[in-house]
């Protein structure tokens, strides 16, 4: 039996939410995927436990009031949430912030892509690395 996995996208951006949405669905026919605007909204939605616990988040890093390294920070900082973990879904390519975010405690750092084909692939290792139990080490693609 398959488990249904469940994903959280926080991006304030609803195009990029919805094309990551596909690509997940691609690589995973039967994920769940909930979505929030601001990193305000994901993590009262998960305190309040308004949606289920997510198997994986998938985090903007630039969004309005609460940023995405904010959010990572009241992720990691609360135990009932620490253990979920976190890609960050980002346009930067910056070496300084991949590296800050995967010692704060990202799991993975996804760089957005403008090709359906090239997120499908590139998100293809992450979610099959994370569907399993076995927690990983802090790396990045």
């Amino acid at each position: 039996m398959i488990k249904t996995k469940t994903y959280y996208i926080v991006d304030d951006d609803t195009d990029d939410q919805q094309f990551l949405r596909e690509a997940l669905i691609e690589n995973d026919s039967a994920a769940h995927c909930f979505t929030a605007y601001d990193a305000q909204e994901a993590l009262t939605n998960l305190r309040k436990a308004l949606i289920p616990l997510p198997d994986v988040i998938f985090l903007d890093l630039n969004m309005p009031g609460l940023d995405g390294k904010q959010c990572l920070a009241e992720l990691k900082r609360t135990p009932s949430l620490q253990h979920i973990p976190v890609v960050i879904y980002s346009t930067t390519s910056d070496k300084k912030e991949i590296q800050e975010t995967l010692k704060m405690g990202a799991s993975y750092f996804l760089i957005k892509r403008n090709s359906f084909n090239e997120l499908k692939t590139a998100l293809y290792p992450i979610v099959n690395a994370l569907a399993t139990p076995i927690h990983l080490p802090p790396n990045h693609s």
